[in-house]
C-alpha cells in the first residue's frame, strides 16, 4: 500500500505514525495480511473540533477510505493532549513531527522516526528529484547540442546519398529479374505451342487412319454382298468379319488414344491461357516497376540537390566550428591558468601541512618526554615512601637512624651489600625454621583423637552399606537377567514370525555374544533370506538389511508396544513387491494393537495405503501451509460421485 499512497511533504511523519507497518499490506485479496475495501461507516464519526482529517493530504486507493476519516492532523502537542479526550472509538490524531494520540489513552512523543514515514520521505524526496530530472538533463544536453547537431546533419546526409546508392542497386537487380522472368516464360510458351501443334498433326493422321478404315469396310461390305452364296465365300466373309473385328478393335483403340489426345490438348490450352495471364501480370509489374524507377530516377534527383545543399553546410559548421574551437581554447587557456594556480596553493597548502605535522610531532614527543619524566619522578618518590614505611614496620626509626642503630659510622664507606642480603636471608630462614609456639596443641590434639573415632564410627556405617549396596546390586542383576532373557526370548520368538512374513520365507534368529552374562553381551542378528546362508546382518544387501532392522522393530513393537511410532524413510531402499508387505504387515498391526504409526514417506505405494496425508506446502514465499487428506473420505466422495 506504501507504493501506491501519495501524501503531500511535510506530513510523511504523520501518515507513518497514524499507520505504522499497516502501509506495508497490500489489496491482494489472496494475501494472507491485506487491505480489505469497505463501504463508508455509517452514521455521524466526525472528527473533534479544531482537528483537519488526514484524508485532505493523502491520496490513496478506496481501502484506506475508513481509516483516514477517522484520522486528524493538529498543529501542536497542547492541542493533541486537549482534543484526545474528545476522541470517538478507533479515531487518532497525529502532529506534522510524528506525535499520535488515540481513542484508548494512548500517545506517543514526536520525533521517533518511523519505517513508513522515512519510505515516504525518499518517495516525495524521488518524485522531486524525478520532476527537476528534465530540466537538469536540458541543462547537461544544451552544451552539447552544438557539435551534436552538425555531426547528426553530416551523418544524416551521407546516410541519405547512402540509401539512395542502396536504393538504385536494388531496383536495377529487380528489373533484371523481371526480364530473365519474361525470357523465360515467353521460352516455355514457345515449347508448348510446338507441342500443341504436334499433337494435333497426330490427331489429323489418327482421323486420316480411321476413315480409310471405314472405307475399307464399306467396300468389303458391299464385295461381300456381291459374292454368291459359296461356302467359299462363306469362308472369305468369316475371314474378313474377324478382319472388321480387329480393325474396329483397332479402331477403338486409336479412338481412345485420340481421346486422350484431344483432353491433352485442352489441359495445355487452358495452362497456355494461364500463361497469357501470368504473362500479362508480369507485364503489369514490369510496367510499375518502369514507374517505380522513374519515380527514383526523380528521387535520386532530389537527392541530388540536397546533398548540393548539405554539401554547403561543411563550410559553414567549419566556420562555427573554429568559431567554438576558439572559444574553447580560451576557456581551456583559463582553466589551465585557474589549474596552476591551484597546484601552486595545493603546494603552499601542503607545505604548511607538513609543517603543522612536524610541529605537532614535536609537540607530542615534547609531552611524552615530560610524562615519563613526570613518571619516573613519581616512582622514585614511591619508591622513598615504600622503604620508609619498610624500614619503620620492621624497625621502628626512621631512614636516618638505621645507621646508629646498626653500629655503622656515618663516615665510614657502606659494608658489602650482597653480604649483608645473604646474611639476612641466612637469619629469616633460621627463624622461619623455628616456627611459632602453638598454645592450642593439647586441646587440638583431643579434637583429633575425637575426629578420629567419628570417622572410624562413619568407616563402619560405610562397610555395612556398601555390603547391603552389593547385596541389592546382585538381586537386580539377578532379576535383571531374568527379565532381559525372558524379553530375549519373547523378542526373538517375534523376530523370526516376522522375518519370516515380511521375506515370505527364510528364517532369522537373535544372538547374545562376547559374555556369558546378559547384561554385558552384546546382540548379533544372524538372518538367511530365502536362497541365501545364515549369515550376520552386516553381510546382507541394503533392501534385506532395511526388511530385517523392520522386523527386529515390529517384534519389539509387539513385545511391549507403544502409543506411537515414527517410520522415517524405511521404505527407500525397497523394491514394490517388499513394500507392499511391509504395508500389509504395518495394517495388521494398526488393526491388531493399539499403536499409531506415522510414516514419513515419499514412495508412491506406501502413500496410498495410509489412512491420513499430510504434507507441507508452500503457497507464498517464506509461509509454510499443512495439508491433509482423509483418503477414505476422499474414496466415500469417489463413490457418492
Amino acid at each position: 500500500m506504501i507504493d501506491v499512497v501519495v501524501v503531500e511533504p511535510g506530513f510523511e511523519a504523520a501518515l507513518g505514525a497514524a499507520f505504522g507497518d499497516d502501509l506495508t499490506a497490500p489489496v491482494d485479496e489472496a494475501a494472507p495480511v491485506r487491505w480489505r475495501t469497505l463501504d463508508d461507516l455509517a452514521g455521524d464519526h466526525s472528527l473533534p473540533e479544531g482537528a483537519r482529517p488526514l484524508a485532505d493530504v493523502v491520496r490513496g486507493p478506496r481501502a484506506l477510505s475508513r481509516r483516514l476519516s477517522q484520522i486528524g492532523i493538529v498543529e501542536s502537542n497542547t492541542e493533541g493532549d486537549r482534543l484526545q479526550p474528545a476522541l470517538a472509538p478507533g479515531q487518532r490524531l497525529v502532529s506534522r513531527d510524528g506525535g499520535l494520540w488515540r481513542w484508548d489513552g494512548y500517545a506517543a512523543e514526536a520525533g521517533a522516526p518511523t519505517t513508513a514515514a522515512a519510505r515516504l520521505q525518499q518517495k516525495n524526496r524521488l518524485a522531486e528529484v524525478r520532476a527537476a530530472r528534465p530540466d537538469a538533463e536540458a541543462a547537461s544536453e544544451a552544451a552539447t547540442a552544438a557539435a551534436g547537431a552538425t555531426r547528426a546533419a553530416a551523418e544524416h546526409a551521407a546516410s541519405a546519398a547512402r540509401r539512395a546508392q542502396e536504393n538504385q542497386q536494388a531496383f536495377d537487380v529487380a528489373f533484371a529479374d523481371a526480364r530473365e522472368s519474361e525470357a523465360a516464360l515467353r521460352q516455355r510458351e514457345a515449347e508448348r505451342e510446338s507441342r500443341r501443334a504436334a499433337l494435333a498433326e497426330t490427331a489429323q493422321a489418327v482421323e486420316a487412319d480411321l476413315a480409310e478404315t471405314e472405307t475399307r469396310a464399306a467396300a468389303a461390305s458391299e464385295t461381300l454382298a456381291a459374292l454368291p452364296e459359296t461356302g467359299e465365300a462363306r469362308e472369305r466373309v468369316a475371314a474378313l468379319r474377324a478382319e472388321l473385328a480387329e480393325q474396329r478393335a483397332l479402331l477403338i483403340e486409336r479412338q481412345g488414344a485420340l481421346d486422350s489426345l484431344i483432353r491433352e490438348a485442352g489441359s495445355r490450352q487452358r495452362r497456355l491461357d494461364d500463361i497469357i495471364g501470368e504473362l500479362a501480370s508480369w507485364q503489369t509489374r514490369f510496367d510499375g516497376a518502369g514507374q517505380q524507377i522513374r519515380s527514383l530516377r526523380g528521387r535520386a534527383a532530389e537527392l541530388a540537390a540536397e546533398g548540393e545543399r548539405l554539401a554547403a553546410l561543411p563550410a559553414e559548421i567549419g566556420a562555427r566550428r573554429e568559431g567554438l574551437q576558439g572559444e574553447i581554447d580560451a576557456s581551456a587557456a583559463r582553466r589551465r591558468a585557474a589549474a596552476d594556480r591551484l597546484a601552486e596553493a595545493e603546494s603552499r597548502l601542503a607545505e604548511a601541512d607538513r609543517a603543522a605535522r612536524a610541529a605537532e610531532s614535536a609537540l607530542a614527543q615534547g609531552r611524552e618526554d615530560r610524562v615519563r619524566a613526570e613518571g619516573a619522578v613519581e616512582q622514585g618518590e614511591q619508591a622513598c615512601r615504600d622503604v620508609t614505611e619498610r624500614v619503620a614496620e620492621r624497625l621502628d626509626v626512621s631512614p636516618d637512624e638505621t645507621a646508629s642503630l646498626a653500629g655503622l659510622d656515618p663516615d665510614a664507606p657502606p659494608p658489602d651489600l650482597e653480604a649483608v642480603e645473604r646474611r639476612l636471608e641466612r637469619l629469616q630462614r633460621e627463624r622461619d625454621t623455628m616456627g611459632p609456639v602453638n598454645l592450642r596443641a593439647e586441646q587440638e590434639a583431643s579434637e583429633l583423637t575425637e575426629q578420629i573415632a567419628t570417622l572410624g564410627d562413619e568407616r563402619g556405617d560405610l562397610v555395612e552399606a556398601i555390603a547391603k549396596l552389593r547385596q541389592g546390586i546382585a538381586e537386580l542383576n539377578r532379576e535383571g537377567r531374568q527379565r532381559l532373557l525372558a524379553s530375549f526370548a519373547e523378542v526373538d520368538k517375534h523376530f523370526q514370525e516376522m522375518f519370516v512374513r515380511l521375506f515370505g520365507g527364510g528364517r532369522a534368529h537373535l544372538a547374545l555374544t562376547e559374555s556369558d552374562d546378559p547384561l554385558e553381551a552384546g546382540l548379533e542378528i544372524m538372518a538367511s533370506p530365502p536362497g541365501k546362508r545364515l549369515q550376520v546382518l552386516s553381510l546382507l544387501s541394503g533392501g534385506e538389511q532395511a526388511l530385517t532392522a523392520l522386523a527386529l522393530l515390529f517384534a519389539v513393537f509387539l513385545t511391549n508396544p507403544a502409543p506411537i511410532c515414527v517410520l522415517d524413510e524405511v521404505d527407500a531402499p525397497l523394491d514394490d513387491a517388499n513394500v507392499d508387505r511391509f504395508c500389509s504387515l504395518l495394517e495388521e498391526m494398526t488393526m491388531s494393537g493399539g499403536t499409531r504409526f506415522l510414516v514419513i514417506t515419499h514412495h508412491r505405494m506406501t502413500m496410498a495405503r495410509m489412512h491420513r496425508l499430510f504434507g507441507v506446502t508452500m503457497g507464498e514465499r517464506g509461509v509454510s501451509q499443512l495439508v491433509s487428506v482423509d483418503l477414505h473420505a476422499a474414496e466415500e466422495l469417489r463413490e457418492i460421485a
